[in-house]
């Protein structure tokens, strides 16, 4: 059973930096395409950016593209989430979610079988 756990959340100002990692355990890594979500309060949890299996395939959301960029390293099974330019649209509880395919359900919960517990990020001004 995949097993991932985030870190690197936090408090930060506007315009700052920040990088996520999800660290995966109990296999292998680089058998899953991986996604990062978010949930912010009173709102649900929705896709922000996905990474194929060995990185070659990359979605963001339009309203982080330029900004966040997604990567990882199969050789130490962890994602990353590297966010610049934070603003106040960006608070929320980040998800690290993998799945072994991507399928018709991708952009939603549906399409993750596993999950990390989530992390806070909080942008102030």
């Amino acid at each position: 059973q995949l097993q991932l756990v985030e870190s690197g959340g936090g408090l930060v100002q506007i315009g700052d930096s920040l990088r996520l990692s999800c660290v995966a355990s109990g296999g292998t890594l680089n058998d899953y395409h991986m996604a990062w979500f978010r949930q912010a309060p009173g709102q649900e949890r929705y896709l922000i950016g996905t990474i194929s299996t060995r990185g070659g395939t990359l979605y963001y959301k339009e309203s982080v593209r330029g900004r966040f960029a997604i990567s990882r390293d199969n050789a130490k099974n962890t994602l990353y989430l590297q966010m610049d330019s934070l603003t106040v649209e960006d608070p929320a509880i980040y998800y690290c979610a993998a799945a072994r395919t991507f399928g018709g359900e991708w952009r939603s919960d549906s399409g993750y079988a596993f999950w990390g517990q989530g992390i806070q990020v909080t942008v102030s001004s």
